[in-house]
């Protein structure tokens, strides 16, 4: 089963900001590793496409100065693994520094059904938050010794002074 992690938008009320959530997927994504700089580019993760396109760049320039062709390659193919395994650590990072705020995660088989238990947990917070009517008065309510100390137990044992 997949995880989502659920970002909600800088701005607007929060009922708004609620239906404007954004999941991102927890997990390896291929077009990353396949075409990293591409793949950044598209989520407009500039600085990090540059970076990632300029280290590709160099250790592949490295690899032909060098005569290790094989190896300026393979050297490359780890920036591809990298974004492939952090690209969405990447993205999660950079709406973090544009104001968007983790909700928490979901764990679902799809985006749909992630969606969906998104819907039925903020619902459950919003019934949850309602004040409820209770029939027993609250323990802060009671009238308490100035010489009570707490406790763990049932019994409360005057201070000694």
């Amino acid at each position: 089963m997949a995880s989502y992690v659920v970002m909600l938008p800088p701005r607007g009320n929060p009922e708004q900001r609620l239906e404007q959530a954004v999941f991102i997927r927890d997990g390896f994504s291929w077009l990353g590793f396949i075409v990293p700089p591409l793949w950044l580019l598209w989520h407009r993760l500039w600085l990090e496409a540059i970076l990632a396109f300029l280290v590709m760049a160099f250790l592949s320039g490295l690899g032909e100065v060098t005569g290790f062709r094989v190896t300026g390659a393979l050297l490359g193919l780890l920036v591809s693994l990298y974004v492939g395994l952090e690209d969405q650590v990447l993205r999660i990072a950079a709406m973090r520094r544009r104001g968007w705020q983790d909700w928490g995660v979901v764990e679902a088989d799809r985006q749909d059904a992630a969606d969906l238990r998104y819907a039925l947990d903020v619902s459950q917070e919003a019934t949850d938050a309602a004040p409820q009517v209770s029939i027993v008065p609250a323990a802060t309510a009671m009238p308490r010794s100035p010489h009570a100390q707490d406790t763990l137990g049932l019994v409360s044992y005057p201070k000694r002074l």
